[in-house]
């Protein structure tokens, strides 16, 4: 067994070495959280996507900002599938693993088929680091690792080899070990190199000694792999041509996606965009993105904790923004109340839930889907707030402008679910065209809108279009709408302060009522085979059922699938769907969120399937799990 599946070898450039056509391949770089493998994972990303081939990527690093070296809480790794085709998954398992000391062969060998290539750098199994993490003995002299393919490579020796000729200290040269395993790799699957080479001069414009230092490392790492016998091959994996639709593509991570379709709702609303944060993990990238597009009108607000962000963002879209901000789970916790204000005020506001491990700080830097109840239910009274989770990293640009939408036309404030798996991972975007985008402009309140008794006129700001149920936006300062807003309970219409039994209960009931009336798409069903069994799905779990239902379907099974980008209100179809099957699965990573949800409202017997260790599921796992479904053989 070998990588991908193979072509014979062919004569390699200029005679060298043979090489092999593979239609996919998993890579993993793994080190210590200082060995820079989010930079090698990432730069060798950015090369395969600008080769052209699909692709999709898991980063994964320890909560800590720095763990003690070589331990296993330590490690570091950023996992690569890419193909020639399309794919869904950052793959289930990695045919290749970089580890750059015995910690990171320990955490990633567990996930590691037979016939996978190990390459290891040997410098750093020393007895102590050995035992660090419990090797008795070092993995590479006894036959532990007989099933593999292991290439050992002295990485730090011949880095340091490398740039003798610098002006470096001997801790200063093997910094640039991460960019000789860049090198070799990128030699070994015949990556483009000039990206990689122009990031590092511009990187270290103001050190150009350390910028030489590392383009002399990554060249060292590809004449290594080019020279050295022990790698008698190198690997061709052609460009995924036939998997996209034709555009201007770009690599691209969740939580970009996410800026960058904020910005593209505030330039099509026409509206300044202000960004209320407190930095979390892992949404504080958001925070960082925006802040750098003053240019576009954007404003962001670093508070001091998220009481106060969330705070400044409702006082925003008072004054006529489009009003964000950004948290996790434990974030969402803090803001509640400030989320029912903005329901009981009928603001605009978008709520930006990038989930994670939980409860209380949980896991900072691993992915979960367990925040779906707290947005459905987690405030005081009732205080329906529409609810909306991208698919994957590419998606979460036109799931924020959805949310944009909703927030603007029904006035309330909406949550969009992603989480950490989306949030760092990265994919191929198409980058959309101007007129593509949605016209999100909106009218404000300019001029009174009741007549009174006696033939006057007065501003009432709870006077709702008849088609949304929304109540005028007036920007604050507008001549003759001046108008009561707060937390207590409004009367219908004029926007009094009211106690009155019947007031509350209509208003109660309007608010839920405009949520309930929200005009969203009838929910797709792929279900090419008159299937009885439908796996249900919701958010990040996209690439992974699809690829599992692709794999029964390849096999010969029928099987159908849904996927839900809006959780609140459901689309109205999702009842009759449901009932149109004899066996319903959801998967998700949470406890059965959404099975408890739709049992609930629907009365359907769903089936969870359900996992929360902090990684995303993967593609075999639910294609095994699916296959247990009786009507789904």
């Amino acid at each position: 067994m070998f990588l991908g599946h193979e072509a014979p070898p062919t004569e390699g450039r200029a005679g060298r070495k043979p090489v092999r056509r593979l239609d996919h391949v998993v890579i993993r770089f793994a080190g210590d959280s200082g060995d820079g493998m989010q930079l090698t994972g990432d730069r060798f990303t950015s090369e395969t996507a600008s080769f052209g081939n699909d692709l999709s990527t898991l980063p994964n690093f320890p909560a800590e900002i720095r763990a003690p070296a070589g331990t296993l809480p330590g490690v570091s790794s950023f996992q690569l599938h890419f193909a020639d085709h399309d794919i869904l998954t950052p793959g289930d398992a990695p045919d290749v693993l970089v580890a750059m000391n015995p910690a990171a062969l320990k955490a990633n060998i567990g996930d590691l088929p037979r016939g996978a290539e190990i390459i290891v750098n040997t410098d750093e199994f020393t007895k102590r680091a050995l035992a660090k993490v419990g090797y008795a003995a070092s993995p590479l002299e006894d036959e532990s690792l007989e099933a593999y393919r292991v290439h050992p490579v002295p990485l730090t020796t011949l880095t340091v080899t490398a740039l003798k000729e610098f002006d470096l200290s001997r801790k200063e040269a093997e910094r640039s070990k991460n960019m000789f395993a860049l090198g070799l790799l990128s030699w070994m699957y015949h990556r483009p190199t000039e990206g990689t080479e122009k990031f590092l001069r511009s990187k270290f414009a103001k050190k150009p000694q350390i910028a030489e230092a590392n383009l002399a490392a990554f060249r060292a790492g590809w004449n290594f792999g080019e020279t050295t016998e022990d790698f008698a091959v190198s690997y061709e994996v052609a460009p995924a041509s036939s998997a996209f639709a034709p555009g201007l593509y770009r690599n691209i991570s969740g939580n970009l996606a996410l800026a960058y379709g904020l910005i593209a709702a505030s330039r099509q609303a026409d509206l300044p965009l202000f960004l209320g944060s407190y930095p979390i993990t892992p949404a504080s990238d958001i925070l960082h993105e925006l802040s750098r597009h003053k240019n576009f009108g954007v404003r962001t607000f670093q508070a001091e904790d998220e009481i106060a962000g969330i705070g400044a963002a409702l006082g925003a879209a008072f004054g006529g923004s489009l009003a964000v901000t950004t948290t996790s789970g434990p974030g969402v916790a803090l803001k509640s109340e400030t989320i029912g204000l903005a329901v009981s005020m009928e603001l605009p506001l978008v709520v930006v839930d990038i989930q994670r491990g939980g409860p209380s700080t949980g896991l900072p830097t691993k992915t979960e889907q367990a925040d779906l109840l707290q947005a459905m239910y987690g405030r005081n009274g009732e205080a329906p707030v529409p609810v909306i989770a991208p698919m994957t990293p590419g998606d979460c640009f036109d799931a924020v402008l959805e949310a944009a939408r909703i927030a603007l036309v029904y006035r309330t404030p909406v949550f969009v679910l992603s989480d950490g798996y989306l949030a760092n991972g990265s994919e191929p975007w198409r980058v959309p065209q101007l007129e593509e985008l949605p016209d999100l402009r909106v009218q404000f309140a300019t001029a009174p809108n009741h007549t009174t008794a006696d033939g006057g006129e007065e501003f009432w700001p709870y006077l709702r279009d008849p088609q949304t149920l929304a109540r005028p936006w007036a920007v604050p300062g507008t001549p003759g709408l001046e108008h009561r807003i707060g937390g207590i309970e409004k009367q219908d219409g004029t926007g009094n302060i009211s106690y009155a039994p019947a007031n509350h209960d209509l208003m109660v009931r309007t608010r839920q009522a405009k949520i309930d009336g929200i005009d969203i798409p009838d929910l797709s069903v792929d279900d090419p085979h008159d299937a009885r069994t439908l796996v249900l799905g919701w958010g990040s779990t996209y690439g992974p059922i699809t690829a599992a239902v692709r794999r029964l379907r390849a096999a010969g099974a029928s099987i159908a699938q849904a996927h839900l980008r809006h959780l609140n209100p459901f689309p109205r179809n999702l009842g009759t769907i449901l009932h149109s099957y004899d066996r319903v699965l959801v998967p998700e990573m949470n406890l059965g969120q959404l099975a408890t949800l739709v049992r609930a409202k629907y009365l359907v017997d769903a089936e969870s399937h359900t996992q929360v260790n902090g990684m995303p599921f993967k593609a075999e796992q639910l294609a095994e799990a699916f296959k247990e479904a009786p009507h789904a053989h």
